[in-house]
C-alpha cells in the first residue's frame, strides 16, 4: 500500500514549562505539562496526537505519555540520537512523519531535571537505559585519560581552533555577554534582569584552562519543551498562525562521535554543520542572507563560532571579527538567540531554541526582531530553517 502524502509540515503549537534549578516534580510531569501547553497553544486536545518524537536519552517513554495524556491511538513514535547535537532531528522526524502521512499531529518533546537530578556536567559511566550496542564508546577512550566532562571533550577541538586562528578565551566573551544581555530582557529566562560584562566573563573561574571559563558554559536546567507539528492544511483551522518547516535535516559525517570530533582530519572544521548547512540551503534555495534570526546551539561559546562558519555567515577563521563587528546583536545582520540561548535562558538540550524561533516568526517574542521571515536552527548534527507561511 502506498503512503498518502500528508502535505507540507508546519509548527502549529509550542509549549514550555518554567525553567528552574529544581522543578519539584517528575520528568514525566514536566513532559506532560509542556505537551498540554503546546496543545492549548494550537487549540487541540490529547486525542488529536498520533505521533511522538524525542531524544534517545529522554527518560519519558511514549507508553507513559499515552496513558498520562489520554492519547487514543499513537501511530508514529521515534527517538533522535546524538544528544543536543541531534535536537532538531526531532523536528526532522516529525516533518517526515507528517509529510508522508504516517501521522497527522506529531509532538516533539524533551523534559529533564538536569540540575536537580542527573547532572550532565558530572563524570559518570553508567549506561543510559535507552542505549544500545556493545557498550564500547568514546567514554572508554576519554575518561581514563582525564577527559571527564563535555567541557573537556569539546575543549580538545576548541583548543585546536584557538591555536590555528590565534584566539584566547577573551575572544569568547562577547558571545556570553550578548546572550546574557538578551536573557536579561526576556521574562522567561533564568537570567532575566541579570546581564554580565566582559570583566564578569574574564573573572569567572576556569572550567577547562585555557579554553572555557564558567561563563562560557550553558546552564544546567530543569524544565520541559514541546513542539506540535501538523500539516499546513490542518493548521488553517487551528488557533495560531502556523510556522512553516522549510526543511529539517540531520548529519552524521564519517569519524564523528556524539560529543567529540577527535577523529576528524581537521579539528577546526565543524563537519556536521557544513553538511547540515549545505543540505538546508540547497534544499530550500535560501542563503545565509535570507536568515533574520540565528538560533545557534550554544552549549559552549565556541560552538557559535563553528555554526557561523559552517553555515556560511563568514569564512573559516573570521567568526571572531564577525562577532566583534556587532552582527549578532539584536539589531545586527544575524541576531543570535534573542531569548538568551542555552547560556542565558535555559538548557533544555536545545529545544527552547526552537520555541523561540517560532515566537520570532509569529512576532510574539519578548525581544522581537523586526520582519522575521526565516529563522535558522543549527545544532551541528541537525538543523532546520523555519519560515513564515
Amino acid at each position: 500500500m502506498s503512503i498518502r502524502s500528508g502535505g507540507k509540515a508546519v509548527i502549529a503549537g509550542i509549549g514550555q514549562t518554567e525553567f528552574s534549578k529544581n522543578s519539584g516534580r517528575s520528568e514525566l510531569q514536566l513532559c506532560c505539562e509542556a505537551i498540554k501547553l503546546s496543545l492549548d497553544d494550537a487549540g487541540l486536545v490529547p486525542a488529536d496526537i498520533d505521533g511522538l518524537t524525542t531524544f534517545t536519552i529522554d527518560n519519558n517513554e511514549d507508553v507513559d505519555i499515552v496513558r498520562s495524556m489520554g492519547i487514543k491511538n499513537l501511530r508514529f513514535s521515534s527517538r533522535s540520537p546524538h544528544g543536543g547535537g541531534g535536537s532538531i532531528g526531532t523536528i526532522a522526524h516529525a516533518m517526515a512523519a507528517v509529510e508522508s502521512g504516517l501521522a497527522n499531529v506529531v509532538v516533539c518533546y524533551r523534559a529533564m531535571n538536569e540540575r536537580s537530578e542527573a547532572r550532565f556536567g558530572i563524570a559518570h559511566m553508567e549506561p543510559n537505559s535507552n542505549s544500545t550496542g556493545s557498550g564500547s564508546g568514546f567514554l572508554e577512550w576519554s575518561m581514563p585519560y582525564g577527559a571527564m566532562t563535555p567541557a573537556a571533550w569539546t575543549g580538545v577541538q576548541a583548543q585546536r581552533y584557538m591555536d590555528r586562528y590565534g584566539l584566547t578565551n577573551a575572544d569568547f566573551a562577547p558571545i556570553s555577554v550578548q546572550l546574557r544581555s538578551n536573557a536579561s530582557t526576556n521574562p522567561l529566562a533564568w537570567y532575566f534582569e541579570k546581564p554580565i560584562t566582559i570583566d564578569d566573563h574574564q573573572n569567572s573561574r576556569w572550567i577547562v584552562d585555557p579554553v572555557f571559563r564558567l561563563l562560557d558554559c550553558c546552564q544546567e536546567s530543569d524544565g520541559g519543551v514541546a513542539i506540535l507539528v501538523t500539516t499546513e492544511e490542518r493548521a488553517k483551522d487551528l488557533r495560531q498562525i502556523p510556522v512553516r518547516i522549510d526543511h529539517a535535516t540531520q548529519s552524521v559525517p564519517f569519524e564523528t562521535e556524539t560529543v567529540t570530533n577527535f577523529y576528524h582530519s581537521d579539528l577546526t572544521v565543524f563537519d556536521s554543520g557544513v553538511h547540515s548547512g549545505a543540505e538546508l540551503f540547497g534544499r530550500t534555495g535560501l542563503t545565509p542572507a535570507d536568515i533574520q534570526v540565528g538560533m545557534l546551539y550554544d552549549h559552549f561559546t565556541i560552538a557559535v563560532f563553528w555554526h557561523l562558519e559552517s553555515m556560511g555567515f563568514c569564512k573559516p577563521g573570521e567568526a571572531s571579527d564577525f562577532i566583534k563587528d556587532g552582527h549578532l546583536a539584536l539589531d545586527g545582520s544575524i541576531p543570535l538567540s534573542p531569548n538568551g540561548g542555552l547560556i542565558g535562558e535555559a538548557y533544555i538540550h536545545g529545544m527552547n531554541l526552537a520555541t523561540e524561533a517560532v515566537r520570532q516568526i509569529r512576532g510574539t517574542a519578548s525581544n522581537q526582531v523586526d520582519n522575521v521571515e526565516h529563522a535558522l536552527l543549527a545544532a551541528g548534527m541537525s538543523g532546520a530553517i523555519l519560515g513564515r507561511c
